[in-house]
């Protein structure tokens, strides 16, 4: 099925833009994980993406897989909720001291739970922490509601927008007309 599908591109050009959301109560642990694992990545990529339409990487290889998580400058930070998995986010550190935060989200069982801002949050500080001269991220009309206000509530600028059409499969959940 083809869909319209409206991109935004945002952006932050400075760590004193970053409006941090507080930890929400509960143990939390964010952790960098220091082996590429294909396996790792493509959960979260699926559990996180099914119900927005994710679905670009599912028909990627383990070696698609090792290969884009083995470029230079891609980390994977995975969110610890009492030892459970909850969330990640992906960077691609670009050119130019640029950081681009390429995946984040959070599996279905802590949305709502105020983590969503705190990910970002994080996720933003480290990129800066990174010596990063550029935080950008995109998001799409096909994704979490709420998350373009969450990128607009820490700090990001939007700078670009685009409306493509998208071939999809079987109509994932979430993804309405």
């Amino acid at each position: 099925m083809r869909r319209q599908e409206t991109t935004y591109y945002l952006e932050m050009t400075g760590p004193g833009e970053l409006c941090a959301s507080p930890a929400p109560r509960g143990d939390l642990k964010l952790t960098l994980a220091t082996v590429a694992d294909p396996e790792l990545n493509r959960f979260f990529y699926s559990s996180v993406g099914r119900d927005w339409c994710w679905v670009d990487r599912l028909t990627w290889t383990r070696d698609d897989w090792l290969a884009w998580l083995s470029r230079p400058g891609h980390e994977t930070w995975v969110l610890y909720v009492g030892g459970t998995p909850a969330g990640y986010f992906e960077f691609d550190c670009g050119e130019e001291a640029a950081v681009e935060i390429a995946y984040l989200g959070l599996l279905p069982e802590f949305v709502g739970r105020g983590m969503g801002g705190y990910l970002l949050s994080q996720a933003t500080r480290r990129a800066w922490e990174k010596g990063a001269n550029r935080v950008w991220l995109h998001t799409s009309s096909f994704d979490h509601p709420a998350a373009l206000a969450n990128y607009r509530s820490r700090g990001f600028r939007l700078f670009k927008t685009e409306v493509s059409y998208k071939d999809l499969p079987d109509r994932p959940r979430g993804c309405s007309e």
